[in-house]
C-alpha cells in the first residue's frame, strides 16, 4: 500500500472515531452516557467487534450539509460475538447530528439486520437519537420505514433487543416496540411520539420528559418497556445475560448452560408453602425459583402488570420460559395488562423453540367496568391464543386455584398443554367454594335459621366435591397430582420425555389473534 494511502485511510478512521469532537464527547460522558464505540465494546467479547461501514457519509447537500460529513455519519455497525455467539449490533453516536437518522443511516442499518436474517444471528439496537434528521426531509423518513419493515420480516426469525440509552422520539419508537425486548437507562432514557411541548401546545397538558416517557414510566405503566437499566453498564450487562437464554434464530435450540445443581433435587419448602387459607398470598417467585437451576429466574417485564410473573429460568441446564400467576398482587387475577404481557412473552418462546412452564394460581379475570369497557375479553384472549397456538413443550403446574374461564386460558390441558401437575392444594371449581354456594343454594340460604353455619357446611361440601384436582385427574385433565417438593424433577423428567415433540398448526398464512 502506498503511504499517501495509508494515511488517507487512517484519516478517515480517526475522523469517524472521533464522533462529534471532544467537547461532545466529554458532554456525553458528563451526563452520565457511554460513546456509541465504548457501548459496542463493553456489550461484545472483547477484540471480537468488526465494524462495517465505518467510512459512509451522508448524501445531503441541503442546509449547508454539504461540508458537514462525518466519516460513519454518526452510526456504528458491525458484529462481534456474545459468550462466541454471533451477534449484529448498531448503536447511534449522540455527539453527530444529535444521533439524527439519515437515509445513510437508514441503509447501514438494513444491510446489517439483512446480514443478520441471511446468517440467523440476533439483532441488537443501542439507540441515542434525536429522531429523524430533519435537513433530509422525506428521505430520513422513507429510512425509518425501510427499517420497520425488516423489523417485522426479522419478527419470529431472529431475536431482536433493543436498548434506549439516551431520546427516542417520534416515528424512531416504533422499531423498538416491534422488536422482542426493550430496555431503558433511567433518567438518561425517553420515548415518546410526542414530547411534553406539542402536548402543551395541542392539549394544554404540562408533563414532564420524565414522567411522559422515562424508563419507569415505559417500565411499569404503559408496559413499552421490559427492563430498567441503572446505567449503560448495567443495561449492557442485562442484555449479554438476556441473550444467554435465548437461541440465535427459531432453528436452533437455547444453548445449554452448565449447572452442578441434580435434577431430581427435592424441594421441601414447597410443600408448606401454600397458606391453608385460600384468601392467603405467597409469592410465586419463591416457587420459581425454588425449582430452577440454581433458584435462579430472570424476571422480564418485572414492574408491569406485576399480578402475572414471566420470565426465563433453566432446569437442568436448559432454558424455559416461565409463566405464573403472583397470589401478592390482586390475588393473581388475570386483567388486561397481564394478558397481554403475558400472550406477547407466550408467543415468544413459542417462536424461538423455549419450552414453557406454567404455574398456576388465579381465581379468575378481573371483574368491574373499568376492564370489561376497556376490552377484557379481547385482551383476555389473546393470552388464549397465544398459548393454545405454541407448539413448544407445555407444562403446567397448578399450586391452588384454577377457576373459571382463567384455568381455561393459563395452559390447560385443552389448550393441547403436554403434561399437566396438580399439587394437593390445587382447586379446580368453576367459581370459588363461597361464590358458588350463593349462587346454587340462594334460596335454601335466604331461609334458614342460621345462614352462615348453612354457608359454610355447604362450602365444604361444595370444595370436597367440586374444588380439589382429584376430578380434573379423574378425566385425565391432570395427568398426575404431584407432591409439591418432587416439582422440580418431575418438571426435569417431562422436559426430557418432550425433547423431540413434533406439533405443528394447520397450514395457513397466519392466525388474527384478537388485536
Amino acid at each position: 500500500m502506498a503511504p499517501d494511502s495509508a494515511q488517507e485511510l487512517d484519516n478517515r478512521e480517526r475522523l469517524s472515531a472521533a464522533g462529534g469532537g471532544a467537547e461532545r464527547r466529554d458532554r456525553q460522558h458528563r451526563q452520565g452516557k457511554l460513546l456509541a464505540r465504548e457501548r459496542v465494546e463493553l456489550l461484545l467479547d472483547a477484540g471480537s467487534f468488526e465494524e462495517l461501514d465505518q467510512l459512509v457519509v451522508h448524501r445531503s447537500e441541503d442546509f449547508g450539509m454539504g461540508t458537514q460529513r462525518v466519516p460513519g455519519d454518526g452510526l456504528v455497525t458491525g458484529h462481534g460475538t456474545v459468550e462466541g455467539r454471533t451477534v449484529f449490533v448498531f448503536a447511534q453516536d449522540f455527539t453527530v447530528f444529535g444521533g439524527a437518522l439519515s437515509e445513510a443511516n437508514a441503509a447501514k442499518i438494513c444491510k446489517i439486520m439483512d446480514q443478520a436474517m441471511r446468517v440467523g444471528a440476533p439483532i441488537v439496537g443501542l439507540n441515542d437519537s434525536g429522531g429523524a434528521r430533519i435537513q433530509e426531509g422525506v428521505a430520513s423518513l422513507a429510512g425509518y420505514a425501510d427499517i420497520f419493515l425488516r423489523n417485522t420480516l426479522a419478527s419470529g426469525v431472529v431475536p431482536q433487543i433493543s436498548a434506549i440509552m439516551g431520546p427516542c422520539a417520534g416515528g424512531a419508537v416504533y422499531s423498538p416496540a416491534i422488536t422482542d425486548f426493550v430496555l431503558m437507562v433511567n433518567h438518561t432514557a425517553h420515548m415518546f411520539v410526542t414530547g411534553p411541548d406539542v402536548i402543551k401546545a395541542v392539549t394544554h397538558e404540562e408533563v414532564s420528559k420524565e414522567d411522559l416517557g422515562g424508563a419507569m414510566t415505559h417500565n411499569q405503566t404503559s408496559g413499552v418497556a421490559h427492563f430498567i437499566a441503572a446505567d449503560d453498564a448495567q443495561c449492557l450487562a442485562m442484555i449479554r445475560e438476556l441473550l444467554s437464554f435465548l437461541p440465535s434464530n427459531n432453528l436452533d435450540d437455547p444453548p445449554p448452560h452448565p449447572t452442578s445443581d441434580a435434577p431430581d433435587r427435592a424441594v421441601p419448602e414447597l410443600d408448606t408453602i401454600v397458606p391453608a387459607a385460600s384468601d392467603q398470598a405467597y409469592d410465586m417467585r419463591a416457587v420459581i425459583r425454588a425449582v430452577a437451576d440454581d433458584r435462579y429466574f430472570f424476571e422480564v417485564h418485572e414492574h408491569f402488570a406485576p399480578n402475572l410473573v414471566v420470565g426465563f429460568a433453566r432446569l437442568n441446564g436448559r432454558s424455559v420460559g416461565v409463566v405464573a400467576n403472583q397470589p401478592l398482587h390482586l390475588a393473581g387475577v388475570l386483567d388486561i395488562n397481564a394478558s397481554v404481557k403475558g400472550a406477547r412473552f407466550v408467543r415468544f418462546c413459542d417462536a424461538f423453540n423455549i419450552p414453557l412452564i406454567t404455574f398456576e394460581d388465579v381465581p379468575g379475570f378481573l371483574p368491574g367496568t373499568q376492564q370489561e369497557w376497556g376490552g377484557i375479553i379481547r385482551h383476555g384472549a389473546k393470552l388464549l391464543f397465544a398459548f393454545a397456538e405454541a407448539t413448544v413443550p407445555k407444562l403446567t403446574v397448578i399450586t391452588r386455584k384454577a377457576y373459571g374461564g382463567a384455568y381455561c386460558v393459563m395452559s390447560s390441558k385443552h389448550l393441547r398443554t403436554d403434561v399437566n401437575y396438580a399439587w394437593p392444594t390445587a382447586e379446580l371449581a368453576v367459581m370459588g367454594a363461597e361464590a358458588a354456594v350463593n349462587v346454587i343454594w340462594r334460596r335454601e340460604l335466604a331461609t334458614a335459621p342460621n345462614p352462615d353455619g348453612l354457608r359454610r357446611e355447604r362450602a365444604a361440601e361444595f370444595r370436597e366435591r367440586f374444588a380439589s384436582p382429584y376430578p380434573a385427574a379423574e378425566r385425565g385433565y391432570i395427568d398426575a397430582i404431584i407432591r409439591p417438593h418432587e416439582t422440580r424433577a418431575r418438571l426435569i423428567r417431562a422436559l426430557e420425555m418432550l425433547r423431540g415433540k413434533r406439533a405443528v398448526n394447520p397450514a395457513k398464512k397466519h392466525g388474527n389473534i384478537p388485536l
